[in-house]
Formats: C-alpha cells, sequence, structure tokens
C-alpha cells in the first residue's frame, strides 16, 4: 500500500480510502466485517463513513456497523483513521440537521456513541450550510477539538469558493480549518477540475474523489452488457447512452493497456493534482481486492494523453472560458 498526508496535516493515510456507504445496505453486516478486515490486511487505514448511511438498517446503521467492528478489539480502532460526516437531517424535529453549533454537538456526541469510540479523526461537513456563519461552524469545531473528540476538519461537496472562505476564516481565528475535500471526480465528471482543485491546492486541502467510476460506467460496462452480465437503467442508462462512443473508446484503450477499466480509472485519479485517495465503495470482498490493483497500473505520459483525448478536462478556471 502506498501512503500520504491528509492535505497539509501531518496526517497518513493510505492511497485509497475505504467507502462504507454499502454497510448495511447492500452489504450484510457479517460481509462488511470482513471487508474492513481485509482492508487492514491490504494496508488500507483510511475508513470513511457518515450519520446518514445505513439504508435498511435506518440512518446511524452503517456507522453501528463500524462500532461493533471497532469493539472487536485487535488494534482495529487504532489502525484505523475514521472519517465521518455530518449535516443530513436525522429526524424531522428542529435543530437536528445542517452545522449549528447545537446540531455539532448532538451529532458529534450521537456518532460517536454509534461508532463505539471517543474521537473521530476527521469529521466532514456532508454540504455547506449557507444558514449558518462560519465564526459558529469554528467555534463548535474548536470546541470539539479541545474536548479531544475530534482532531481534524473536512467537507465535502464544496464550491472553491466555499474552501476558500472557510479557510479564510479558520485562518483568522487561528483555526487549522480544512484538511479535505470529498468531491464527486473521475474521468467523466471533471468539473472540479475548474476552482475547487485549485482552491484546494492553494489552501493545503487534500482532495478526496467520490464516485470514482461513475456508478459503475467506468468499471467496463459496455463489456459488461455485451457478456449480459450487467443491465443499466434510470439514470445511468441514459448517462452510457449520451457518452457509449466515449466509454466504448476508453474500455478498448484499457485493454490495449492490459488492465481493467476500473484500474484504470483509479490510477488515473491516482495522478491528479491535490487528490489524497479515491473512496472505493465495495459490496464484496472480490471487489475490494480489485480496487487495490488500481495501485499497480502505472500510467505513462502516453497513457495520460490518450485519457485526455477520449474524456477531455478543464482548464483552470478562469482561462477554461476565457482568454
Amino acid at each position: 500500500m502506498e501512503y500520504t498526508h491528509l492535505g497539509r496535516s501531518g496526517l497518513t493515510v493510505s492511497r485509497l480510502c475505504l467507502g462504507t456507504m454499502n454497510f448495511g445496505m447492500e452489504t450484510e453486516e457479517a460481509d462488511s466485517f470482513a471487508i474492513m478486515d481485509a482492508a487492514h490486511e491490504h494496508g488500507i487505514n483510511y475508513f470513511d463513513t457518515a450519520n446518514r448511511y445505513g439504508g435498511k438498517t435506518g440512518y446511524g446503521g452503517t456507522e453501528s456497523i463500524l462500532g461493533r467492528w471497532f469493539a472487536q478489539g485487535g488494534g482495529r480502532r487504532e489502525r484505523t483513521v475514521l472519517a465521518t460526516k455530518l449535516y443530513g437531517e436525522m429526524d424531522p424535529w428542529p435543530n437536528n440537521a445542517k452545522l449549528s453549533a447545537l446540531n455539532i454537538r448532538r451529532a458529534l456526541d450521537a456518532s460517536l456513541q454509534r461508532l463505539q469510540t471517543d474521537y473521530i479523526d476527521v469529521y466532514q461537513f456532508h454540504h455547506i450550510d449557507r444558514d449558518t456563519p462560519w465564526d459558529e461552524i469554528w467555534q463548535a469545531m474548536e470546541v470539539a477539538v479541545a474536548q479531544g473528540k475530534i482532531l481534524y476538519a473536512g467537507s465535502s461537496n464544496f464550491a472553491g469558493w466555499h474552501l476558500a472562505t472557510a479557510q479564510a476564516e479558520a485562518r483568522r481565528r487561528s483555526f487549522t480549518g480544512l484538511v479535505s475535500e470529498q468531491s464527486l471526480y473521475n474521468l467523466l465528471v471533471r468539473d472540479i477540475e475548474l476552482e475547487v482543485i485549485p482552491a484546494a491546492q492553494a489552501n493545503g486541502i487534500g482532495i478526496i474523489p467520490w464516485s470514482p467510476l461513475q456508478g459503475g460506467l467506468l468499471g467496463g460496462v459496455v463489456r459488461k452488457e455485451r457478456e449480459g452480465s450487467r443491465r443499466t437503467s434510470g439514470r445511468a442508462a441514459e448517462t452510457l447512452a449520451a457518452h457509449r462512443d466515449q466509454i466504448e473508446q476508453y474500455e478498448d484503450f484499457a485493454e490495449e493497456l492490459g488492465a481493467e477499466p476500473g484500474d484504470v480509472a483509479l490510477a488515473w485519479l491516482l495522478r491528479q493534482p491535490a487528490v489524497t485517495a479515491p473512496i472505493i465503495g465495495p459490496r464484496t470482498r472480490e471487489q475490494l481486492d480489485a480496487a487495490v490493483r488500481a495501485l499497480d497500473v502505472r500510467l505513462d505520459a502516453h497513457a495520460l494523453a490518450r485519457l485526455e483525448a477520449i474524456f477531455p478536462g478543464h482548464k483552470t478556471a478562469p482561462e477554461d472560458y476565457a482568454w
């Protein structure tokens, strides 16, 4: 396993982040435990979850699965850099959503209880809160750090100017601010190259891409359709229809490289500026093992240029849309 620092922090994390959103929704608890044990065997120490994850087990269900896994001992908690998120409504009563000081306090304590731990390594804002001032947000986070309940703060789904504002307000308070930003980013969806990535680089924030395979569309979907092992529907089918030519070229190129399409997609992300660790969300042990293969895929300048030709990206704003 390869490791790097999370943003400008001294925290060391694996170049792949284990996403747990499927735990309790698609993956039963026993299989979730096996996947997490296997992740440690592979050297993955960075796990991501959220207080709203749970699927059929209900909000908080995924955190509870992680908590019961930690409770088995064996160094599981100590070897894990644990990241969770808050923002979404946990119930319809007032003050049980977003980033007010009250909800940060309540949501944090509830997550700690479900996770069966006394601290969270990276506590993340799942969305920007346009109604709560940064002074209030950062004061609540400063209290949580002082109490030893969290170590670092992160964000998710922020715009570039949100990152810049958050960091400016944190610096004004002599607070560390954000060390990471989770954003939708993959070969097919590259919008964050315009302003989010430059803002992250300028402010020492590590990018954690989610949906690195764009819901499986970059994981060999055309080949799987031909083999009869997958059928797309809904928005995935619409996206595939709109980009079929590109995706077919991409799968053909992956075959030329002698690599699986999903491995190429992850390997490409690992070469992008500011990217710390893509989030992989395996439903099975086999999917986890497959994702780890991406670390062995080496993309030279020719391969990167070919991928850029198939999936054109963005220049940094404003050059992307101005002279």
